[in-house]
């Protein structure tokens, strides 16, 4: 069990590597706004995963806080590209 959920928190790295390309080719600002969001969850997934590896439940509360500020973040830049500064 323990080397699945490392499998899957080392897969959750590889598909944040994947959207790091999305970052840098956006076409457009809300691509990458998208990928960047996308990367800070999938982060969180990996350290849920990874805290269930090392048996320690500290990390699922730094997983809770990324997810809450990528959420928060999401809707500052939303508000940003709504008023048209960008």
């Amino acid at each position: 069990m323990r080397d699945l959920l490392l499998g899957v928190c080392i897969a959750e790295l590889g598909v944040i590597a994947v959207l790091i390309i999305r970052l840098a080719r956006g076409p457009t600002v809300s691509d990458r706004i998208i990928a960047l969001n996308t990367m800070s969850t999938q982060g969180a997934i990996a350290v849920l995963f990874f805290a269930a590896y090392a048996g320690r439940s500290i990390y699922c509360d730094v997983a809770l806080w990324l997810s809450s500020f990528s959420y928060l973040g999401a809707f500052v830049w939303a508000r940003y590209l709504e008023r048209g500064l960008l």
